[in-house]
Parts: structure tokens; C-alpha cells; sequence
């Protein structure tokens, strides 16, 4: 249900999540969006993906994310892939673990409400622990 794509800045993994997030509008059965810090992508993807700006919102810590994401899908029982760009700039953090605390719930939530996520997460992929890299 989680698709982690990781790697150092200028790889190349924005333009590929642009691609999959093109190629979901014309696969997906339900509604897709996707969560970014600022309004870059506008222009790139596909009118129909539901462009959320988390900027605009107070996504502090991990638990706002849970509940950021939790209030997106109580909104849209429709909602089939979620996209989230550069989770790691959206959310900062001190090293790994929150971050792995947070897609293993992610994942479950994905299971339970029939949810596909695909993440960004800009940093080198070798230096990932295994709660990362099971999502590879």
C-alpha cells in the first residue's frame, strides 16, 4: 500500500512521482491527491489530482500529518492514492524513527480504507534503516 521513492536532491524523484501521479488519474477508480509544501507542482500535474498545499495548514509534527491525512479521507471516502511530496520537509524531524513510527501507521491505514500512498523523501537512500527501505 506505501511506495517509498528516496533520494539526494536533483535525482530525479519529483518528476517521477509527477509521472505516476499523471498515470493515476487515468487508472485510479476513485479520487487522487496529492500533499505538498508550496504550490510547485501545480502546473505539472493533471487538473483532476486534488492539489493540497500543506503550508497552508499547521502539519507541526507527525501526529497533525496522522490527523491532516485522517480529516482528508473523513472528507472523500473516494479517495483511492495519496501522493505526498518531500514528507520529510513537510514534517521535520530528528533522524528516522518518527518517520518510521509514522508509515508503518500510514501503511495499516492504507490497508484498512483501501488507500494507496506514494512518498517522497529527499536523502540518500543508503543511509534509510529498514523501516524506510521495506517501502523501496
Amino acid at each position: 500500500m506505501i511506495r517509498v521513492i528516496m533520494g539526494k536532491k536533483g535525482t530525479g524523484k519529483t518528476k517521477q512521482m509527477i509521472d505516476m501521479i499523471n498515470q493515476a488519474v487515468q487508472s485510479e477508480h476513485g479520487n487522487v491527491v496529492c500533499i505538498e509544501k508550496g504550490d510547485k507542482l501545480r502546473f505539472d500535474i493533471n487538473y483532476q489530482i486534488r492539489l493540497v498545499d500543506s503550508s497552508q495548514y499547521d502539519v507541526a509534527d507527525y501526529a497533525a500529518m496522522r490527523g491532516f491525512i485522517s480529516g482528508l479521507y473523513a472528507g472523500n471516502y473516494d479517495i483511492t492514492h495519496v501522493f505526498i511530496d518531500s514528507l520529510t520537509k513537510i514534517v521535520p524531524s530528528d533522524g528516522y524513527n518518527e518517520t518510521e513510527d509514522f508509515l508503518k501507521w500510514l501503511n495499516d491505514f492504507g490497508e484498512n480504507h483501501d488507500i494507496k500512498f506514494t512518498i517522497t523523501i529527499s536523502d540518500e537512500p543508503d543511509l534509510a534503516p529498514e523501516g524506510i527501505k521495506q517501502y523501496f
